[in-house]
Parts: structure tokens; C-alpha cells; sequence
């Protein structure tokens, strides 16, 4: 499995702390100014990823005013800050291929912060379209494995239109095309299993094997990266032995 996707996993254990809670809230608001504002529409219903947003934010106990206002923000019929949403590209250690998703209201703040964090960690920003053909956009779907037997869990994703299913330890990770997300989310809610995590992600199509002071240069990375306010997501594709990986995040 890509390291994404361990990670991933991990880093919805460490989204739980309370400490965190509010650098979640600024992402999941920007997301949902963005989703309001490039759908063309403040309805979920008729805005797929508006929708998906707002689960997300609902997921993370979001009150409902505050959604609301992100909408309406989002729309212009509230006023608030300007975003713009860019993706980024470059090379972490190891040649890591790493995409960057912002949300900024300032880009050249952004761009620089971004070029000394790559650069730091023995990583260089690169061009549009550097690593991104090495990853696949896809819908990332996390579900607890004490949410629903493997079996129904199966029968139900593949028929709403997932085309995989891993075991990630205590979780399964559903892999579904991004155009089948909203449909394999549906199923699972009309089948009162609740995922952990559902997003569209960009999966690695092939990943580097890391270790040692090379794993734990890569974390350090992509964990500095996360911590940019700016920053919406950071996928890489580096694979790291799963006790290694834990020892590492711990």
C-alpha cells in the first residue's frame, strides 16, 4: 500500500486531539469557501464536492453555523478573504515526488514559505507538472474494520462502484475512481457504516521505498509541510515498513 495511505490513516488518529481541532477547522472552512465558490453553487445537493466538504466538516463536529457562513462566504453573499487554490509540485529526500494543495490569499507569501520549507528538508520545489503523472486521482475511502464484516463491506463498496479494497491493519482503505465517490459514500451511510475518512485524494501510481534516516527525513517533510496554514494536503509517494512507520509517527 502507498505510503499516502498509511499515512493517511495515521494522521486521523492524530486529527482527534483537541489541540488540532482548530488548524482542522481553517482547512475544512477554506474547502468549503473553495466548493461553494468553483461548483457554482451553496447547495450540496447539486455540488458534489460542496458536499463532500461539508461531510468532512460535519465528521469533525463542525457546528452548523459555522458551515453555513463558509457557504455563504463562498458565494459573495458574505463578505471574507479572497482565496485562490493552487497545487504545487517538487522532490522530497530520497527523490520523493510530493504534490502540495494550498488554499492562500497570498501567493508569493505562500510560494516562498513552501520553497525554504522543500529546500530545508533536502527537497527542491519543481515545475507544474514534475510528479504530478506519477499520481492518480482517486477516491480514498477509510473505514474501521469493526464498522462492518469484510464480506458485506465488499459486496456493498464494489457494487456502488469501488474497484478495490486494502487492509491497512485496523482499517480498510476503499479505492474507488473519483467519479464513483458520492456513490460509494451513499452506500455506505444507507448501510449505517460510517467512514473514518472519505476524500478524493491523489494516489502514487508507483512508490519509493524508504528507510532509516531517509523515512524519517521524509516525515519530517511532509509533517512540516502540514503544519503551513496555507496548506489543504500534501501526498507523496513514499512507501516505509509499517512498524517503522509507527515507531516514526508515535
Amino acid at each position: 500500500m502507498s505510503g499516502h495511505s498509511k499515512w493517511a490513516t495515521i494522521k486521523h488518529k492524530k486529527a482527534a486531539a483537541d489541540s488540532k481541532r482548530g488548524k482542522v477547522f481553517t482547512r475544512l472552512i477554506r474547502e468549503i469557501q473553495i466548493a461553494a465558490r468553483e461548483g457554482g453553487s451553496g447547495d450540496p445537493d447539486s455540488n458534489p464536492r460542496l458536499r463532500t466538504a461539508v461531510t468532512a466538516a460535519k465528521s469533525q463536529s463542525m457546528p452548523a453555523e459555522n458551515i453555513k457562513r463558509a457557504i455563504l462566504r463562498g458565494t459573495g453573499q458574505l463578505e471574507g478573504a479572497s482565496y485562490e487554490e493552487i497545487t504545487f509540485e517538487g522532490y522530497g529526500p530520497a527523490g520523493v515526488a510530493v504534490i502540495v494543495q494550498v488554499v492562500t490569499d497570498n501567493r508569493n507569501r505562500t510560494v516562498s514559505e513552501l520553497r525554504h520549507l522543500f529546500s530545508k528538508n533536502g527537497g527542491n520545489l519543481g515545475e507544474t507538472g514534475c510528479v504530478g503523472w506519477m499520481f492518480d486521482k482517486r477516491s480514498l475511502i477509510v473505514v474501521s474494520k469493526e464498522a462492518a464484516p469484510e464480506d458485506k463491506l465488499m459486496e456493498i463498496v464494489l457494487g456502488a462502484g469501488a474497484d478495490d479494497m486494502r487492509d491497512e491493519g485496523e482499517n480498510w482503505s476503499v479505492i474507488s475512481p473519483f467519479e464513483a465517490h458520492d456513490a460509494v459514500v451513499k452506500a455506505l451511510t444507507e448501510a449505517s457504516i460510517e467512514p473514518a475518512t472519505a476524500e478524493i485524494s491523489m494516489l502514487p501510481q508507483n512508490s519509493v521505498q524508504v528507510a532509516g534516516k531517509q523515512a524519517s527525513a521524509v516525515l519530517r517533510m511532509i509533517e512540516s509541510l502540514e503544519e503551513l496554514d496555507d496548506v489543504q494536503n500534501v501526498y507523496a509517494n513514499f512507501d516505509i515498513d509499517d512498524k517503522e512507520l509507527e515507531a516514526l509517527s508515535a
